[in-house]
């Protein structure tokens, strides 16, 4: 019966990981529901950017929104060049200072100082302030949930196998497996709820923040055709397209050389 020390170890270690995991999810709920949902709130792009894909996607949002207005050049090689150095506001001015007094840099370390600027970080603590966004801390202990639970779930295989190989031949190992298969179930159980759970919303909005987010509305794509002609429609297609950029993320970005400038590497 030495097998049943490694099932005291599964079960330790698939209670103490799911416990963790439904811990962090109950703290991570409770400060945002602090008040109600103020009536007829909207979001800006930045505020949307940061809530469907945290800093990274606001620093995109910048750099595709002041590409497109001709005010900084973006090359597919995944270098971006200055055009106008006169930010609009305090997130274009960061980006231009990320880039540096040359005026060209590669845009792989201009998304990461951008998106550890100070206009990012004080957006993402009003968001947090105002109930939108999931506090830092929040997150880092639900992803260390997972991670845990993950981790447990590889422990339950391990010990498992350890243990049927100990099993004596003539008790048979039935019993151990269906022993095993409790703890293996509630581990792999935990990961399926929090796939489903978190998978279809954004790690960085709050409850309020989705349903904010799930009011925005963006239009589909419509042919390049049927977008000629410049002027008010030109403008109406950008405002298009930033609001998708801002909630899906660069695979809303109909240009391959613009998607290719923001999935630039190092290196490339």
């Amino acid at each position: 019966m030495l097998w049943v020390l490694f099932l005291l170890v599964a079960w330790c270690s698939a209670v103490a990981g799911c416990a963790r995991l439904c811990l962090a999810a109950v703290a991570a709920a409770q400060p945002m529901d602090a008040g109600p949902e103020p009536e007829g709130q909207a979001l800006t792009l930045y505020e949307a950017a940061f809530l469907a894909g945290g800093p990274r996607r606001v620093a995109d949002l910048a750099l595709v929104s002041m590409s497109r207005e001709r005010r900084l050049l973006l090359a597919h090689t995944g270098w971006v060049t200055v055009v106008d150095p006169d930010g609009r506001d305090d997130v274009e001015r960061a980006a231009i200072a990320a880039i540096g007094p040359l005026g060209q840099s590669p845009v792989p370390p201009v998304r990461t100082a951008l998106a550890d600027a100070d206009p990012v970080r004080a957006l993402a603590d009003r968001l947090v302030a105002a109930g939108l966004a999931v506090p830092a801390g929040a997150r880092a202990n639900v992803a260390a949930a997972v991670r845990q639970v993950r981790l447990a779930c590889v422990v339950v295989l391990l010990t498992g196998v350890v243990a049927l190989l100990m099993v004596p031949p003539a008790s048979g190992p039935g019993p151990a497996l269906a022993w095993f298969a409790l703890p293996l179930l509630l581990t792999t159980g935990c990961l399926v709820i929090a796939r489903v759970e978190v998978h279809p919303y954004s790690p960085w909005a709050s409850p309020t923040g989705q349903r904010l987010l799930g009011r925005i509305d963006v239009p589909p794509r419509r042919p390049v055709a049927q977008r000629a002609g410049g002027g008010a429609d030109e403008e109406h297609d950008d405002g298009e397209l930033l609001t998708a950029l801002a909630v899906h993320g660069t695979v809303a970005l109909p240009d391959p050389a613009l998607r290719a400038a923001l999935r630039a590497h190092w290196g490339h």
